[in-house]
């Protein structure tokens, strides 16, 4: 089933992400006033995402981040650059702390409306998103002392919440994870409120796939928003993985952050579109990065950035998902194959974005890859 080749900013909270897990684990989720709803009638049941693997109930908590050091580059008027993030975590195997939603209710309505211009494929009616759970724990306390800390950024035009699979089964096993949103190129963020220049839930600004510079300002922005992170929760010696536009960003991110040991890129080019390298392919890299994509999705500019980096001398591998395709490394592998069981997808359709091996088969393969990958990588 896999194949390989081989070849200075300012914090707003200062301290470890032990003591700050101890405050975001206890916090109310950024939208517990909306639990109550549920996306107008579904024709079918709501799919299902698997269950983790580890050893450890997982907690889940929000955070709203605030980098008054920089724009919106997709919304100048708000005058800052906000983020929601999910931390999540292992947890105390304890009672009577519901099972988080992928998606918050606000936010699930939005993705209604959109999730279908964003990937043609998907039903436009037929599934009620907010009610998919995740298996991971609103408001459970964290176990008590320090661990490692691993940064997701999704791809373009996905919101944090499609990578909650893999985030989960990797706190299961005792990983720290923090899912990162990019707003403005997210299908939808949900903040706590409102403010000036934008509404409570922000929707993207793609409608269809971006052109050289808008590429280039997806990357830069990125890059900086899990850079602010970092700064922002007092983070040092992590791990970063992303999907698509999000591996990219990871791969980009570990060339210019020391703090970061070790990266995954899930598909992610190492080039802009009009063709120039970037600096992580050119120059290559001293840390460890791993290169996985899908033989569905391969092409030649996948090959041709890919090589590049590749061909230096660092510690670099790439490992392919046969059968599978692009969205094989999201919650997609899961929900895809069961909205096509109940008539909402068609087999075409299902092929296009993650491919036609089963999910019991690509979705251990991607967690067992990226896992086994920062066991090794990562101090533990």
């Amino acid at each position: 089933m896999i194949s390989s080749s081989t070849p200075g900013r300012r914090s707003l909270a200062k301290g470890a992400l032990g003591g700050a897990a101890a405050l975001l684990f206890g916090a109310a989720p950024a939208s517990a006033a909306d639990t109550t709803h549920r996306a107008d009638r579904a024709t079918a049941p709501p799919p299902r995402l698997p269950a983790p693997t580890g050893p450890r109930p997982v907690g889940a908590t929000t955070l709203h981040l605030v980098d008054s050091s920089r724009n919106d580059p997709w919304a100048p008027e708000i005058g800052v650059r906000e983020l929601m993030v999910t931390v999540l975590g292992p947890a105390p195997a304890r009672r009577g702390f519901p099972r988080a939603p992928q998606q918050t209710p606000r936010a699930a309505r939005s993705f209604t409306d959109s999730c279908w211009r964003i990937h043609p494929e998907l039903p436009k009616a037929g599934v009620d998103w907010g009610a998919v759970l995740t298996h991971a724990r609103t408001g459970a306390p964290p176990l008590p002392g320090r661990r490692p800390v691993l940064l997701y950024s999704p791809g373009g035009g996905d919101a944090r919440t499609m990578g909650s699979s893999l985030a989960v089964d990797l706190a299961s096993h005792g990983w720290t994870v923090i899912t990162v949103d990019h707003p403005g190129d997210a299908s939808e963020v949900e903040f706590p409120g409102a403010r000036p220049g934008r509404e409570p839930v922000r929707s993207t600004v793609l409608h269809g796939p971006p052109d050289a510079a808008t590429f280039r300002t997806m990357i830069d922005t990125r890059v900086a928003d899990l850079r602010f992170v970092l700064d922002a929760l007092g983070l040092d010696r992590v791990g970063v993985y992303g999907h698509s536009a999000g591996g990219t960003a990871a791969a980009q991110a570990l060339h210019e952050d020391r703090r970061i040991t070790a990266a995954v890129n899930l598909e992610g080019y190492l080039d802009q579109l009009d063709g120039e390298l970037l600096p992580v392919a050119r120059q290559g890299t001293d840390r460890p990065l791993l290169l996985a994509g899908t033989d569905g999705f391969r092409d030649a500019r996948l090959d041709r950035s890919w090589s590049a980096l590749l061909a230096h001398a660092g510690p670099v591998v790439r490992r392919q998902l046969d059968h599978a395709h692009h969205w094989a490394f999201t919650d997609y592998a899961a929900l895809v194959p069961q909205l096509q069981k109940a008539g909402l997808m068609t087999a075409s359709g299902r092929a296009a974005m993650v491919g036609r091996a089963a999910p019991r088969v690509t979705v251990p393969a991607v967690r067992d890859l990226v896992r086994s990958f920062f066991a090794r990588h990562v101090l533990r």
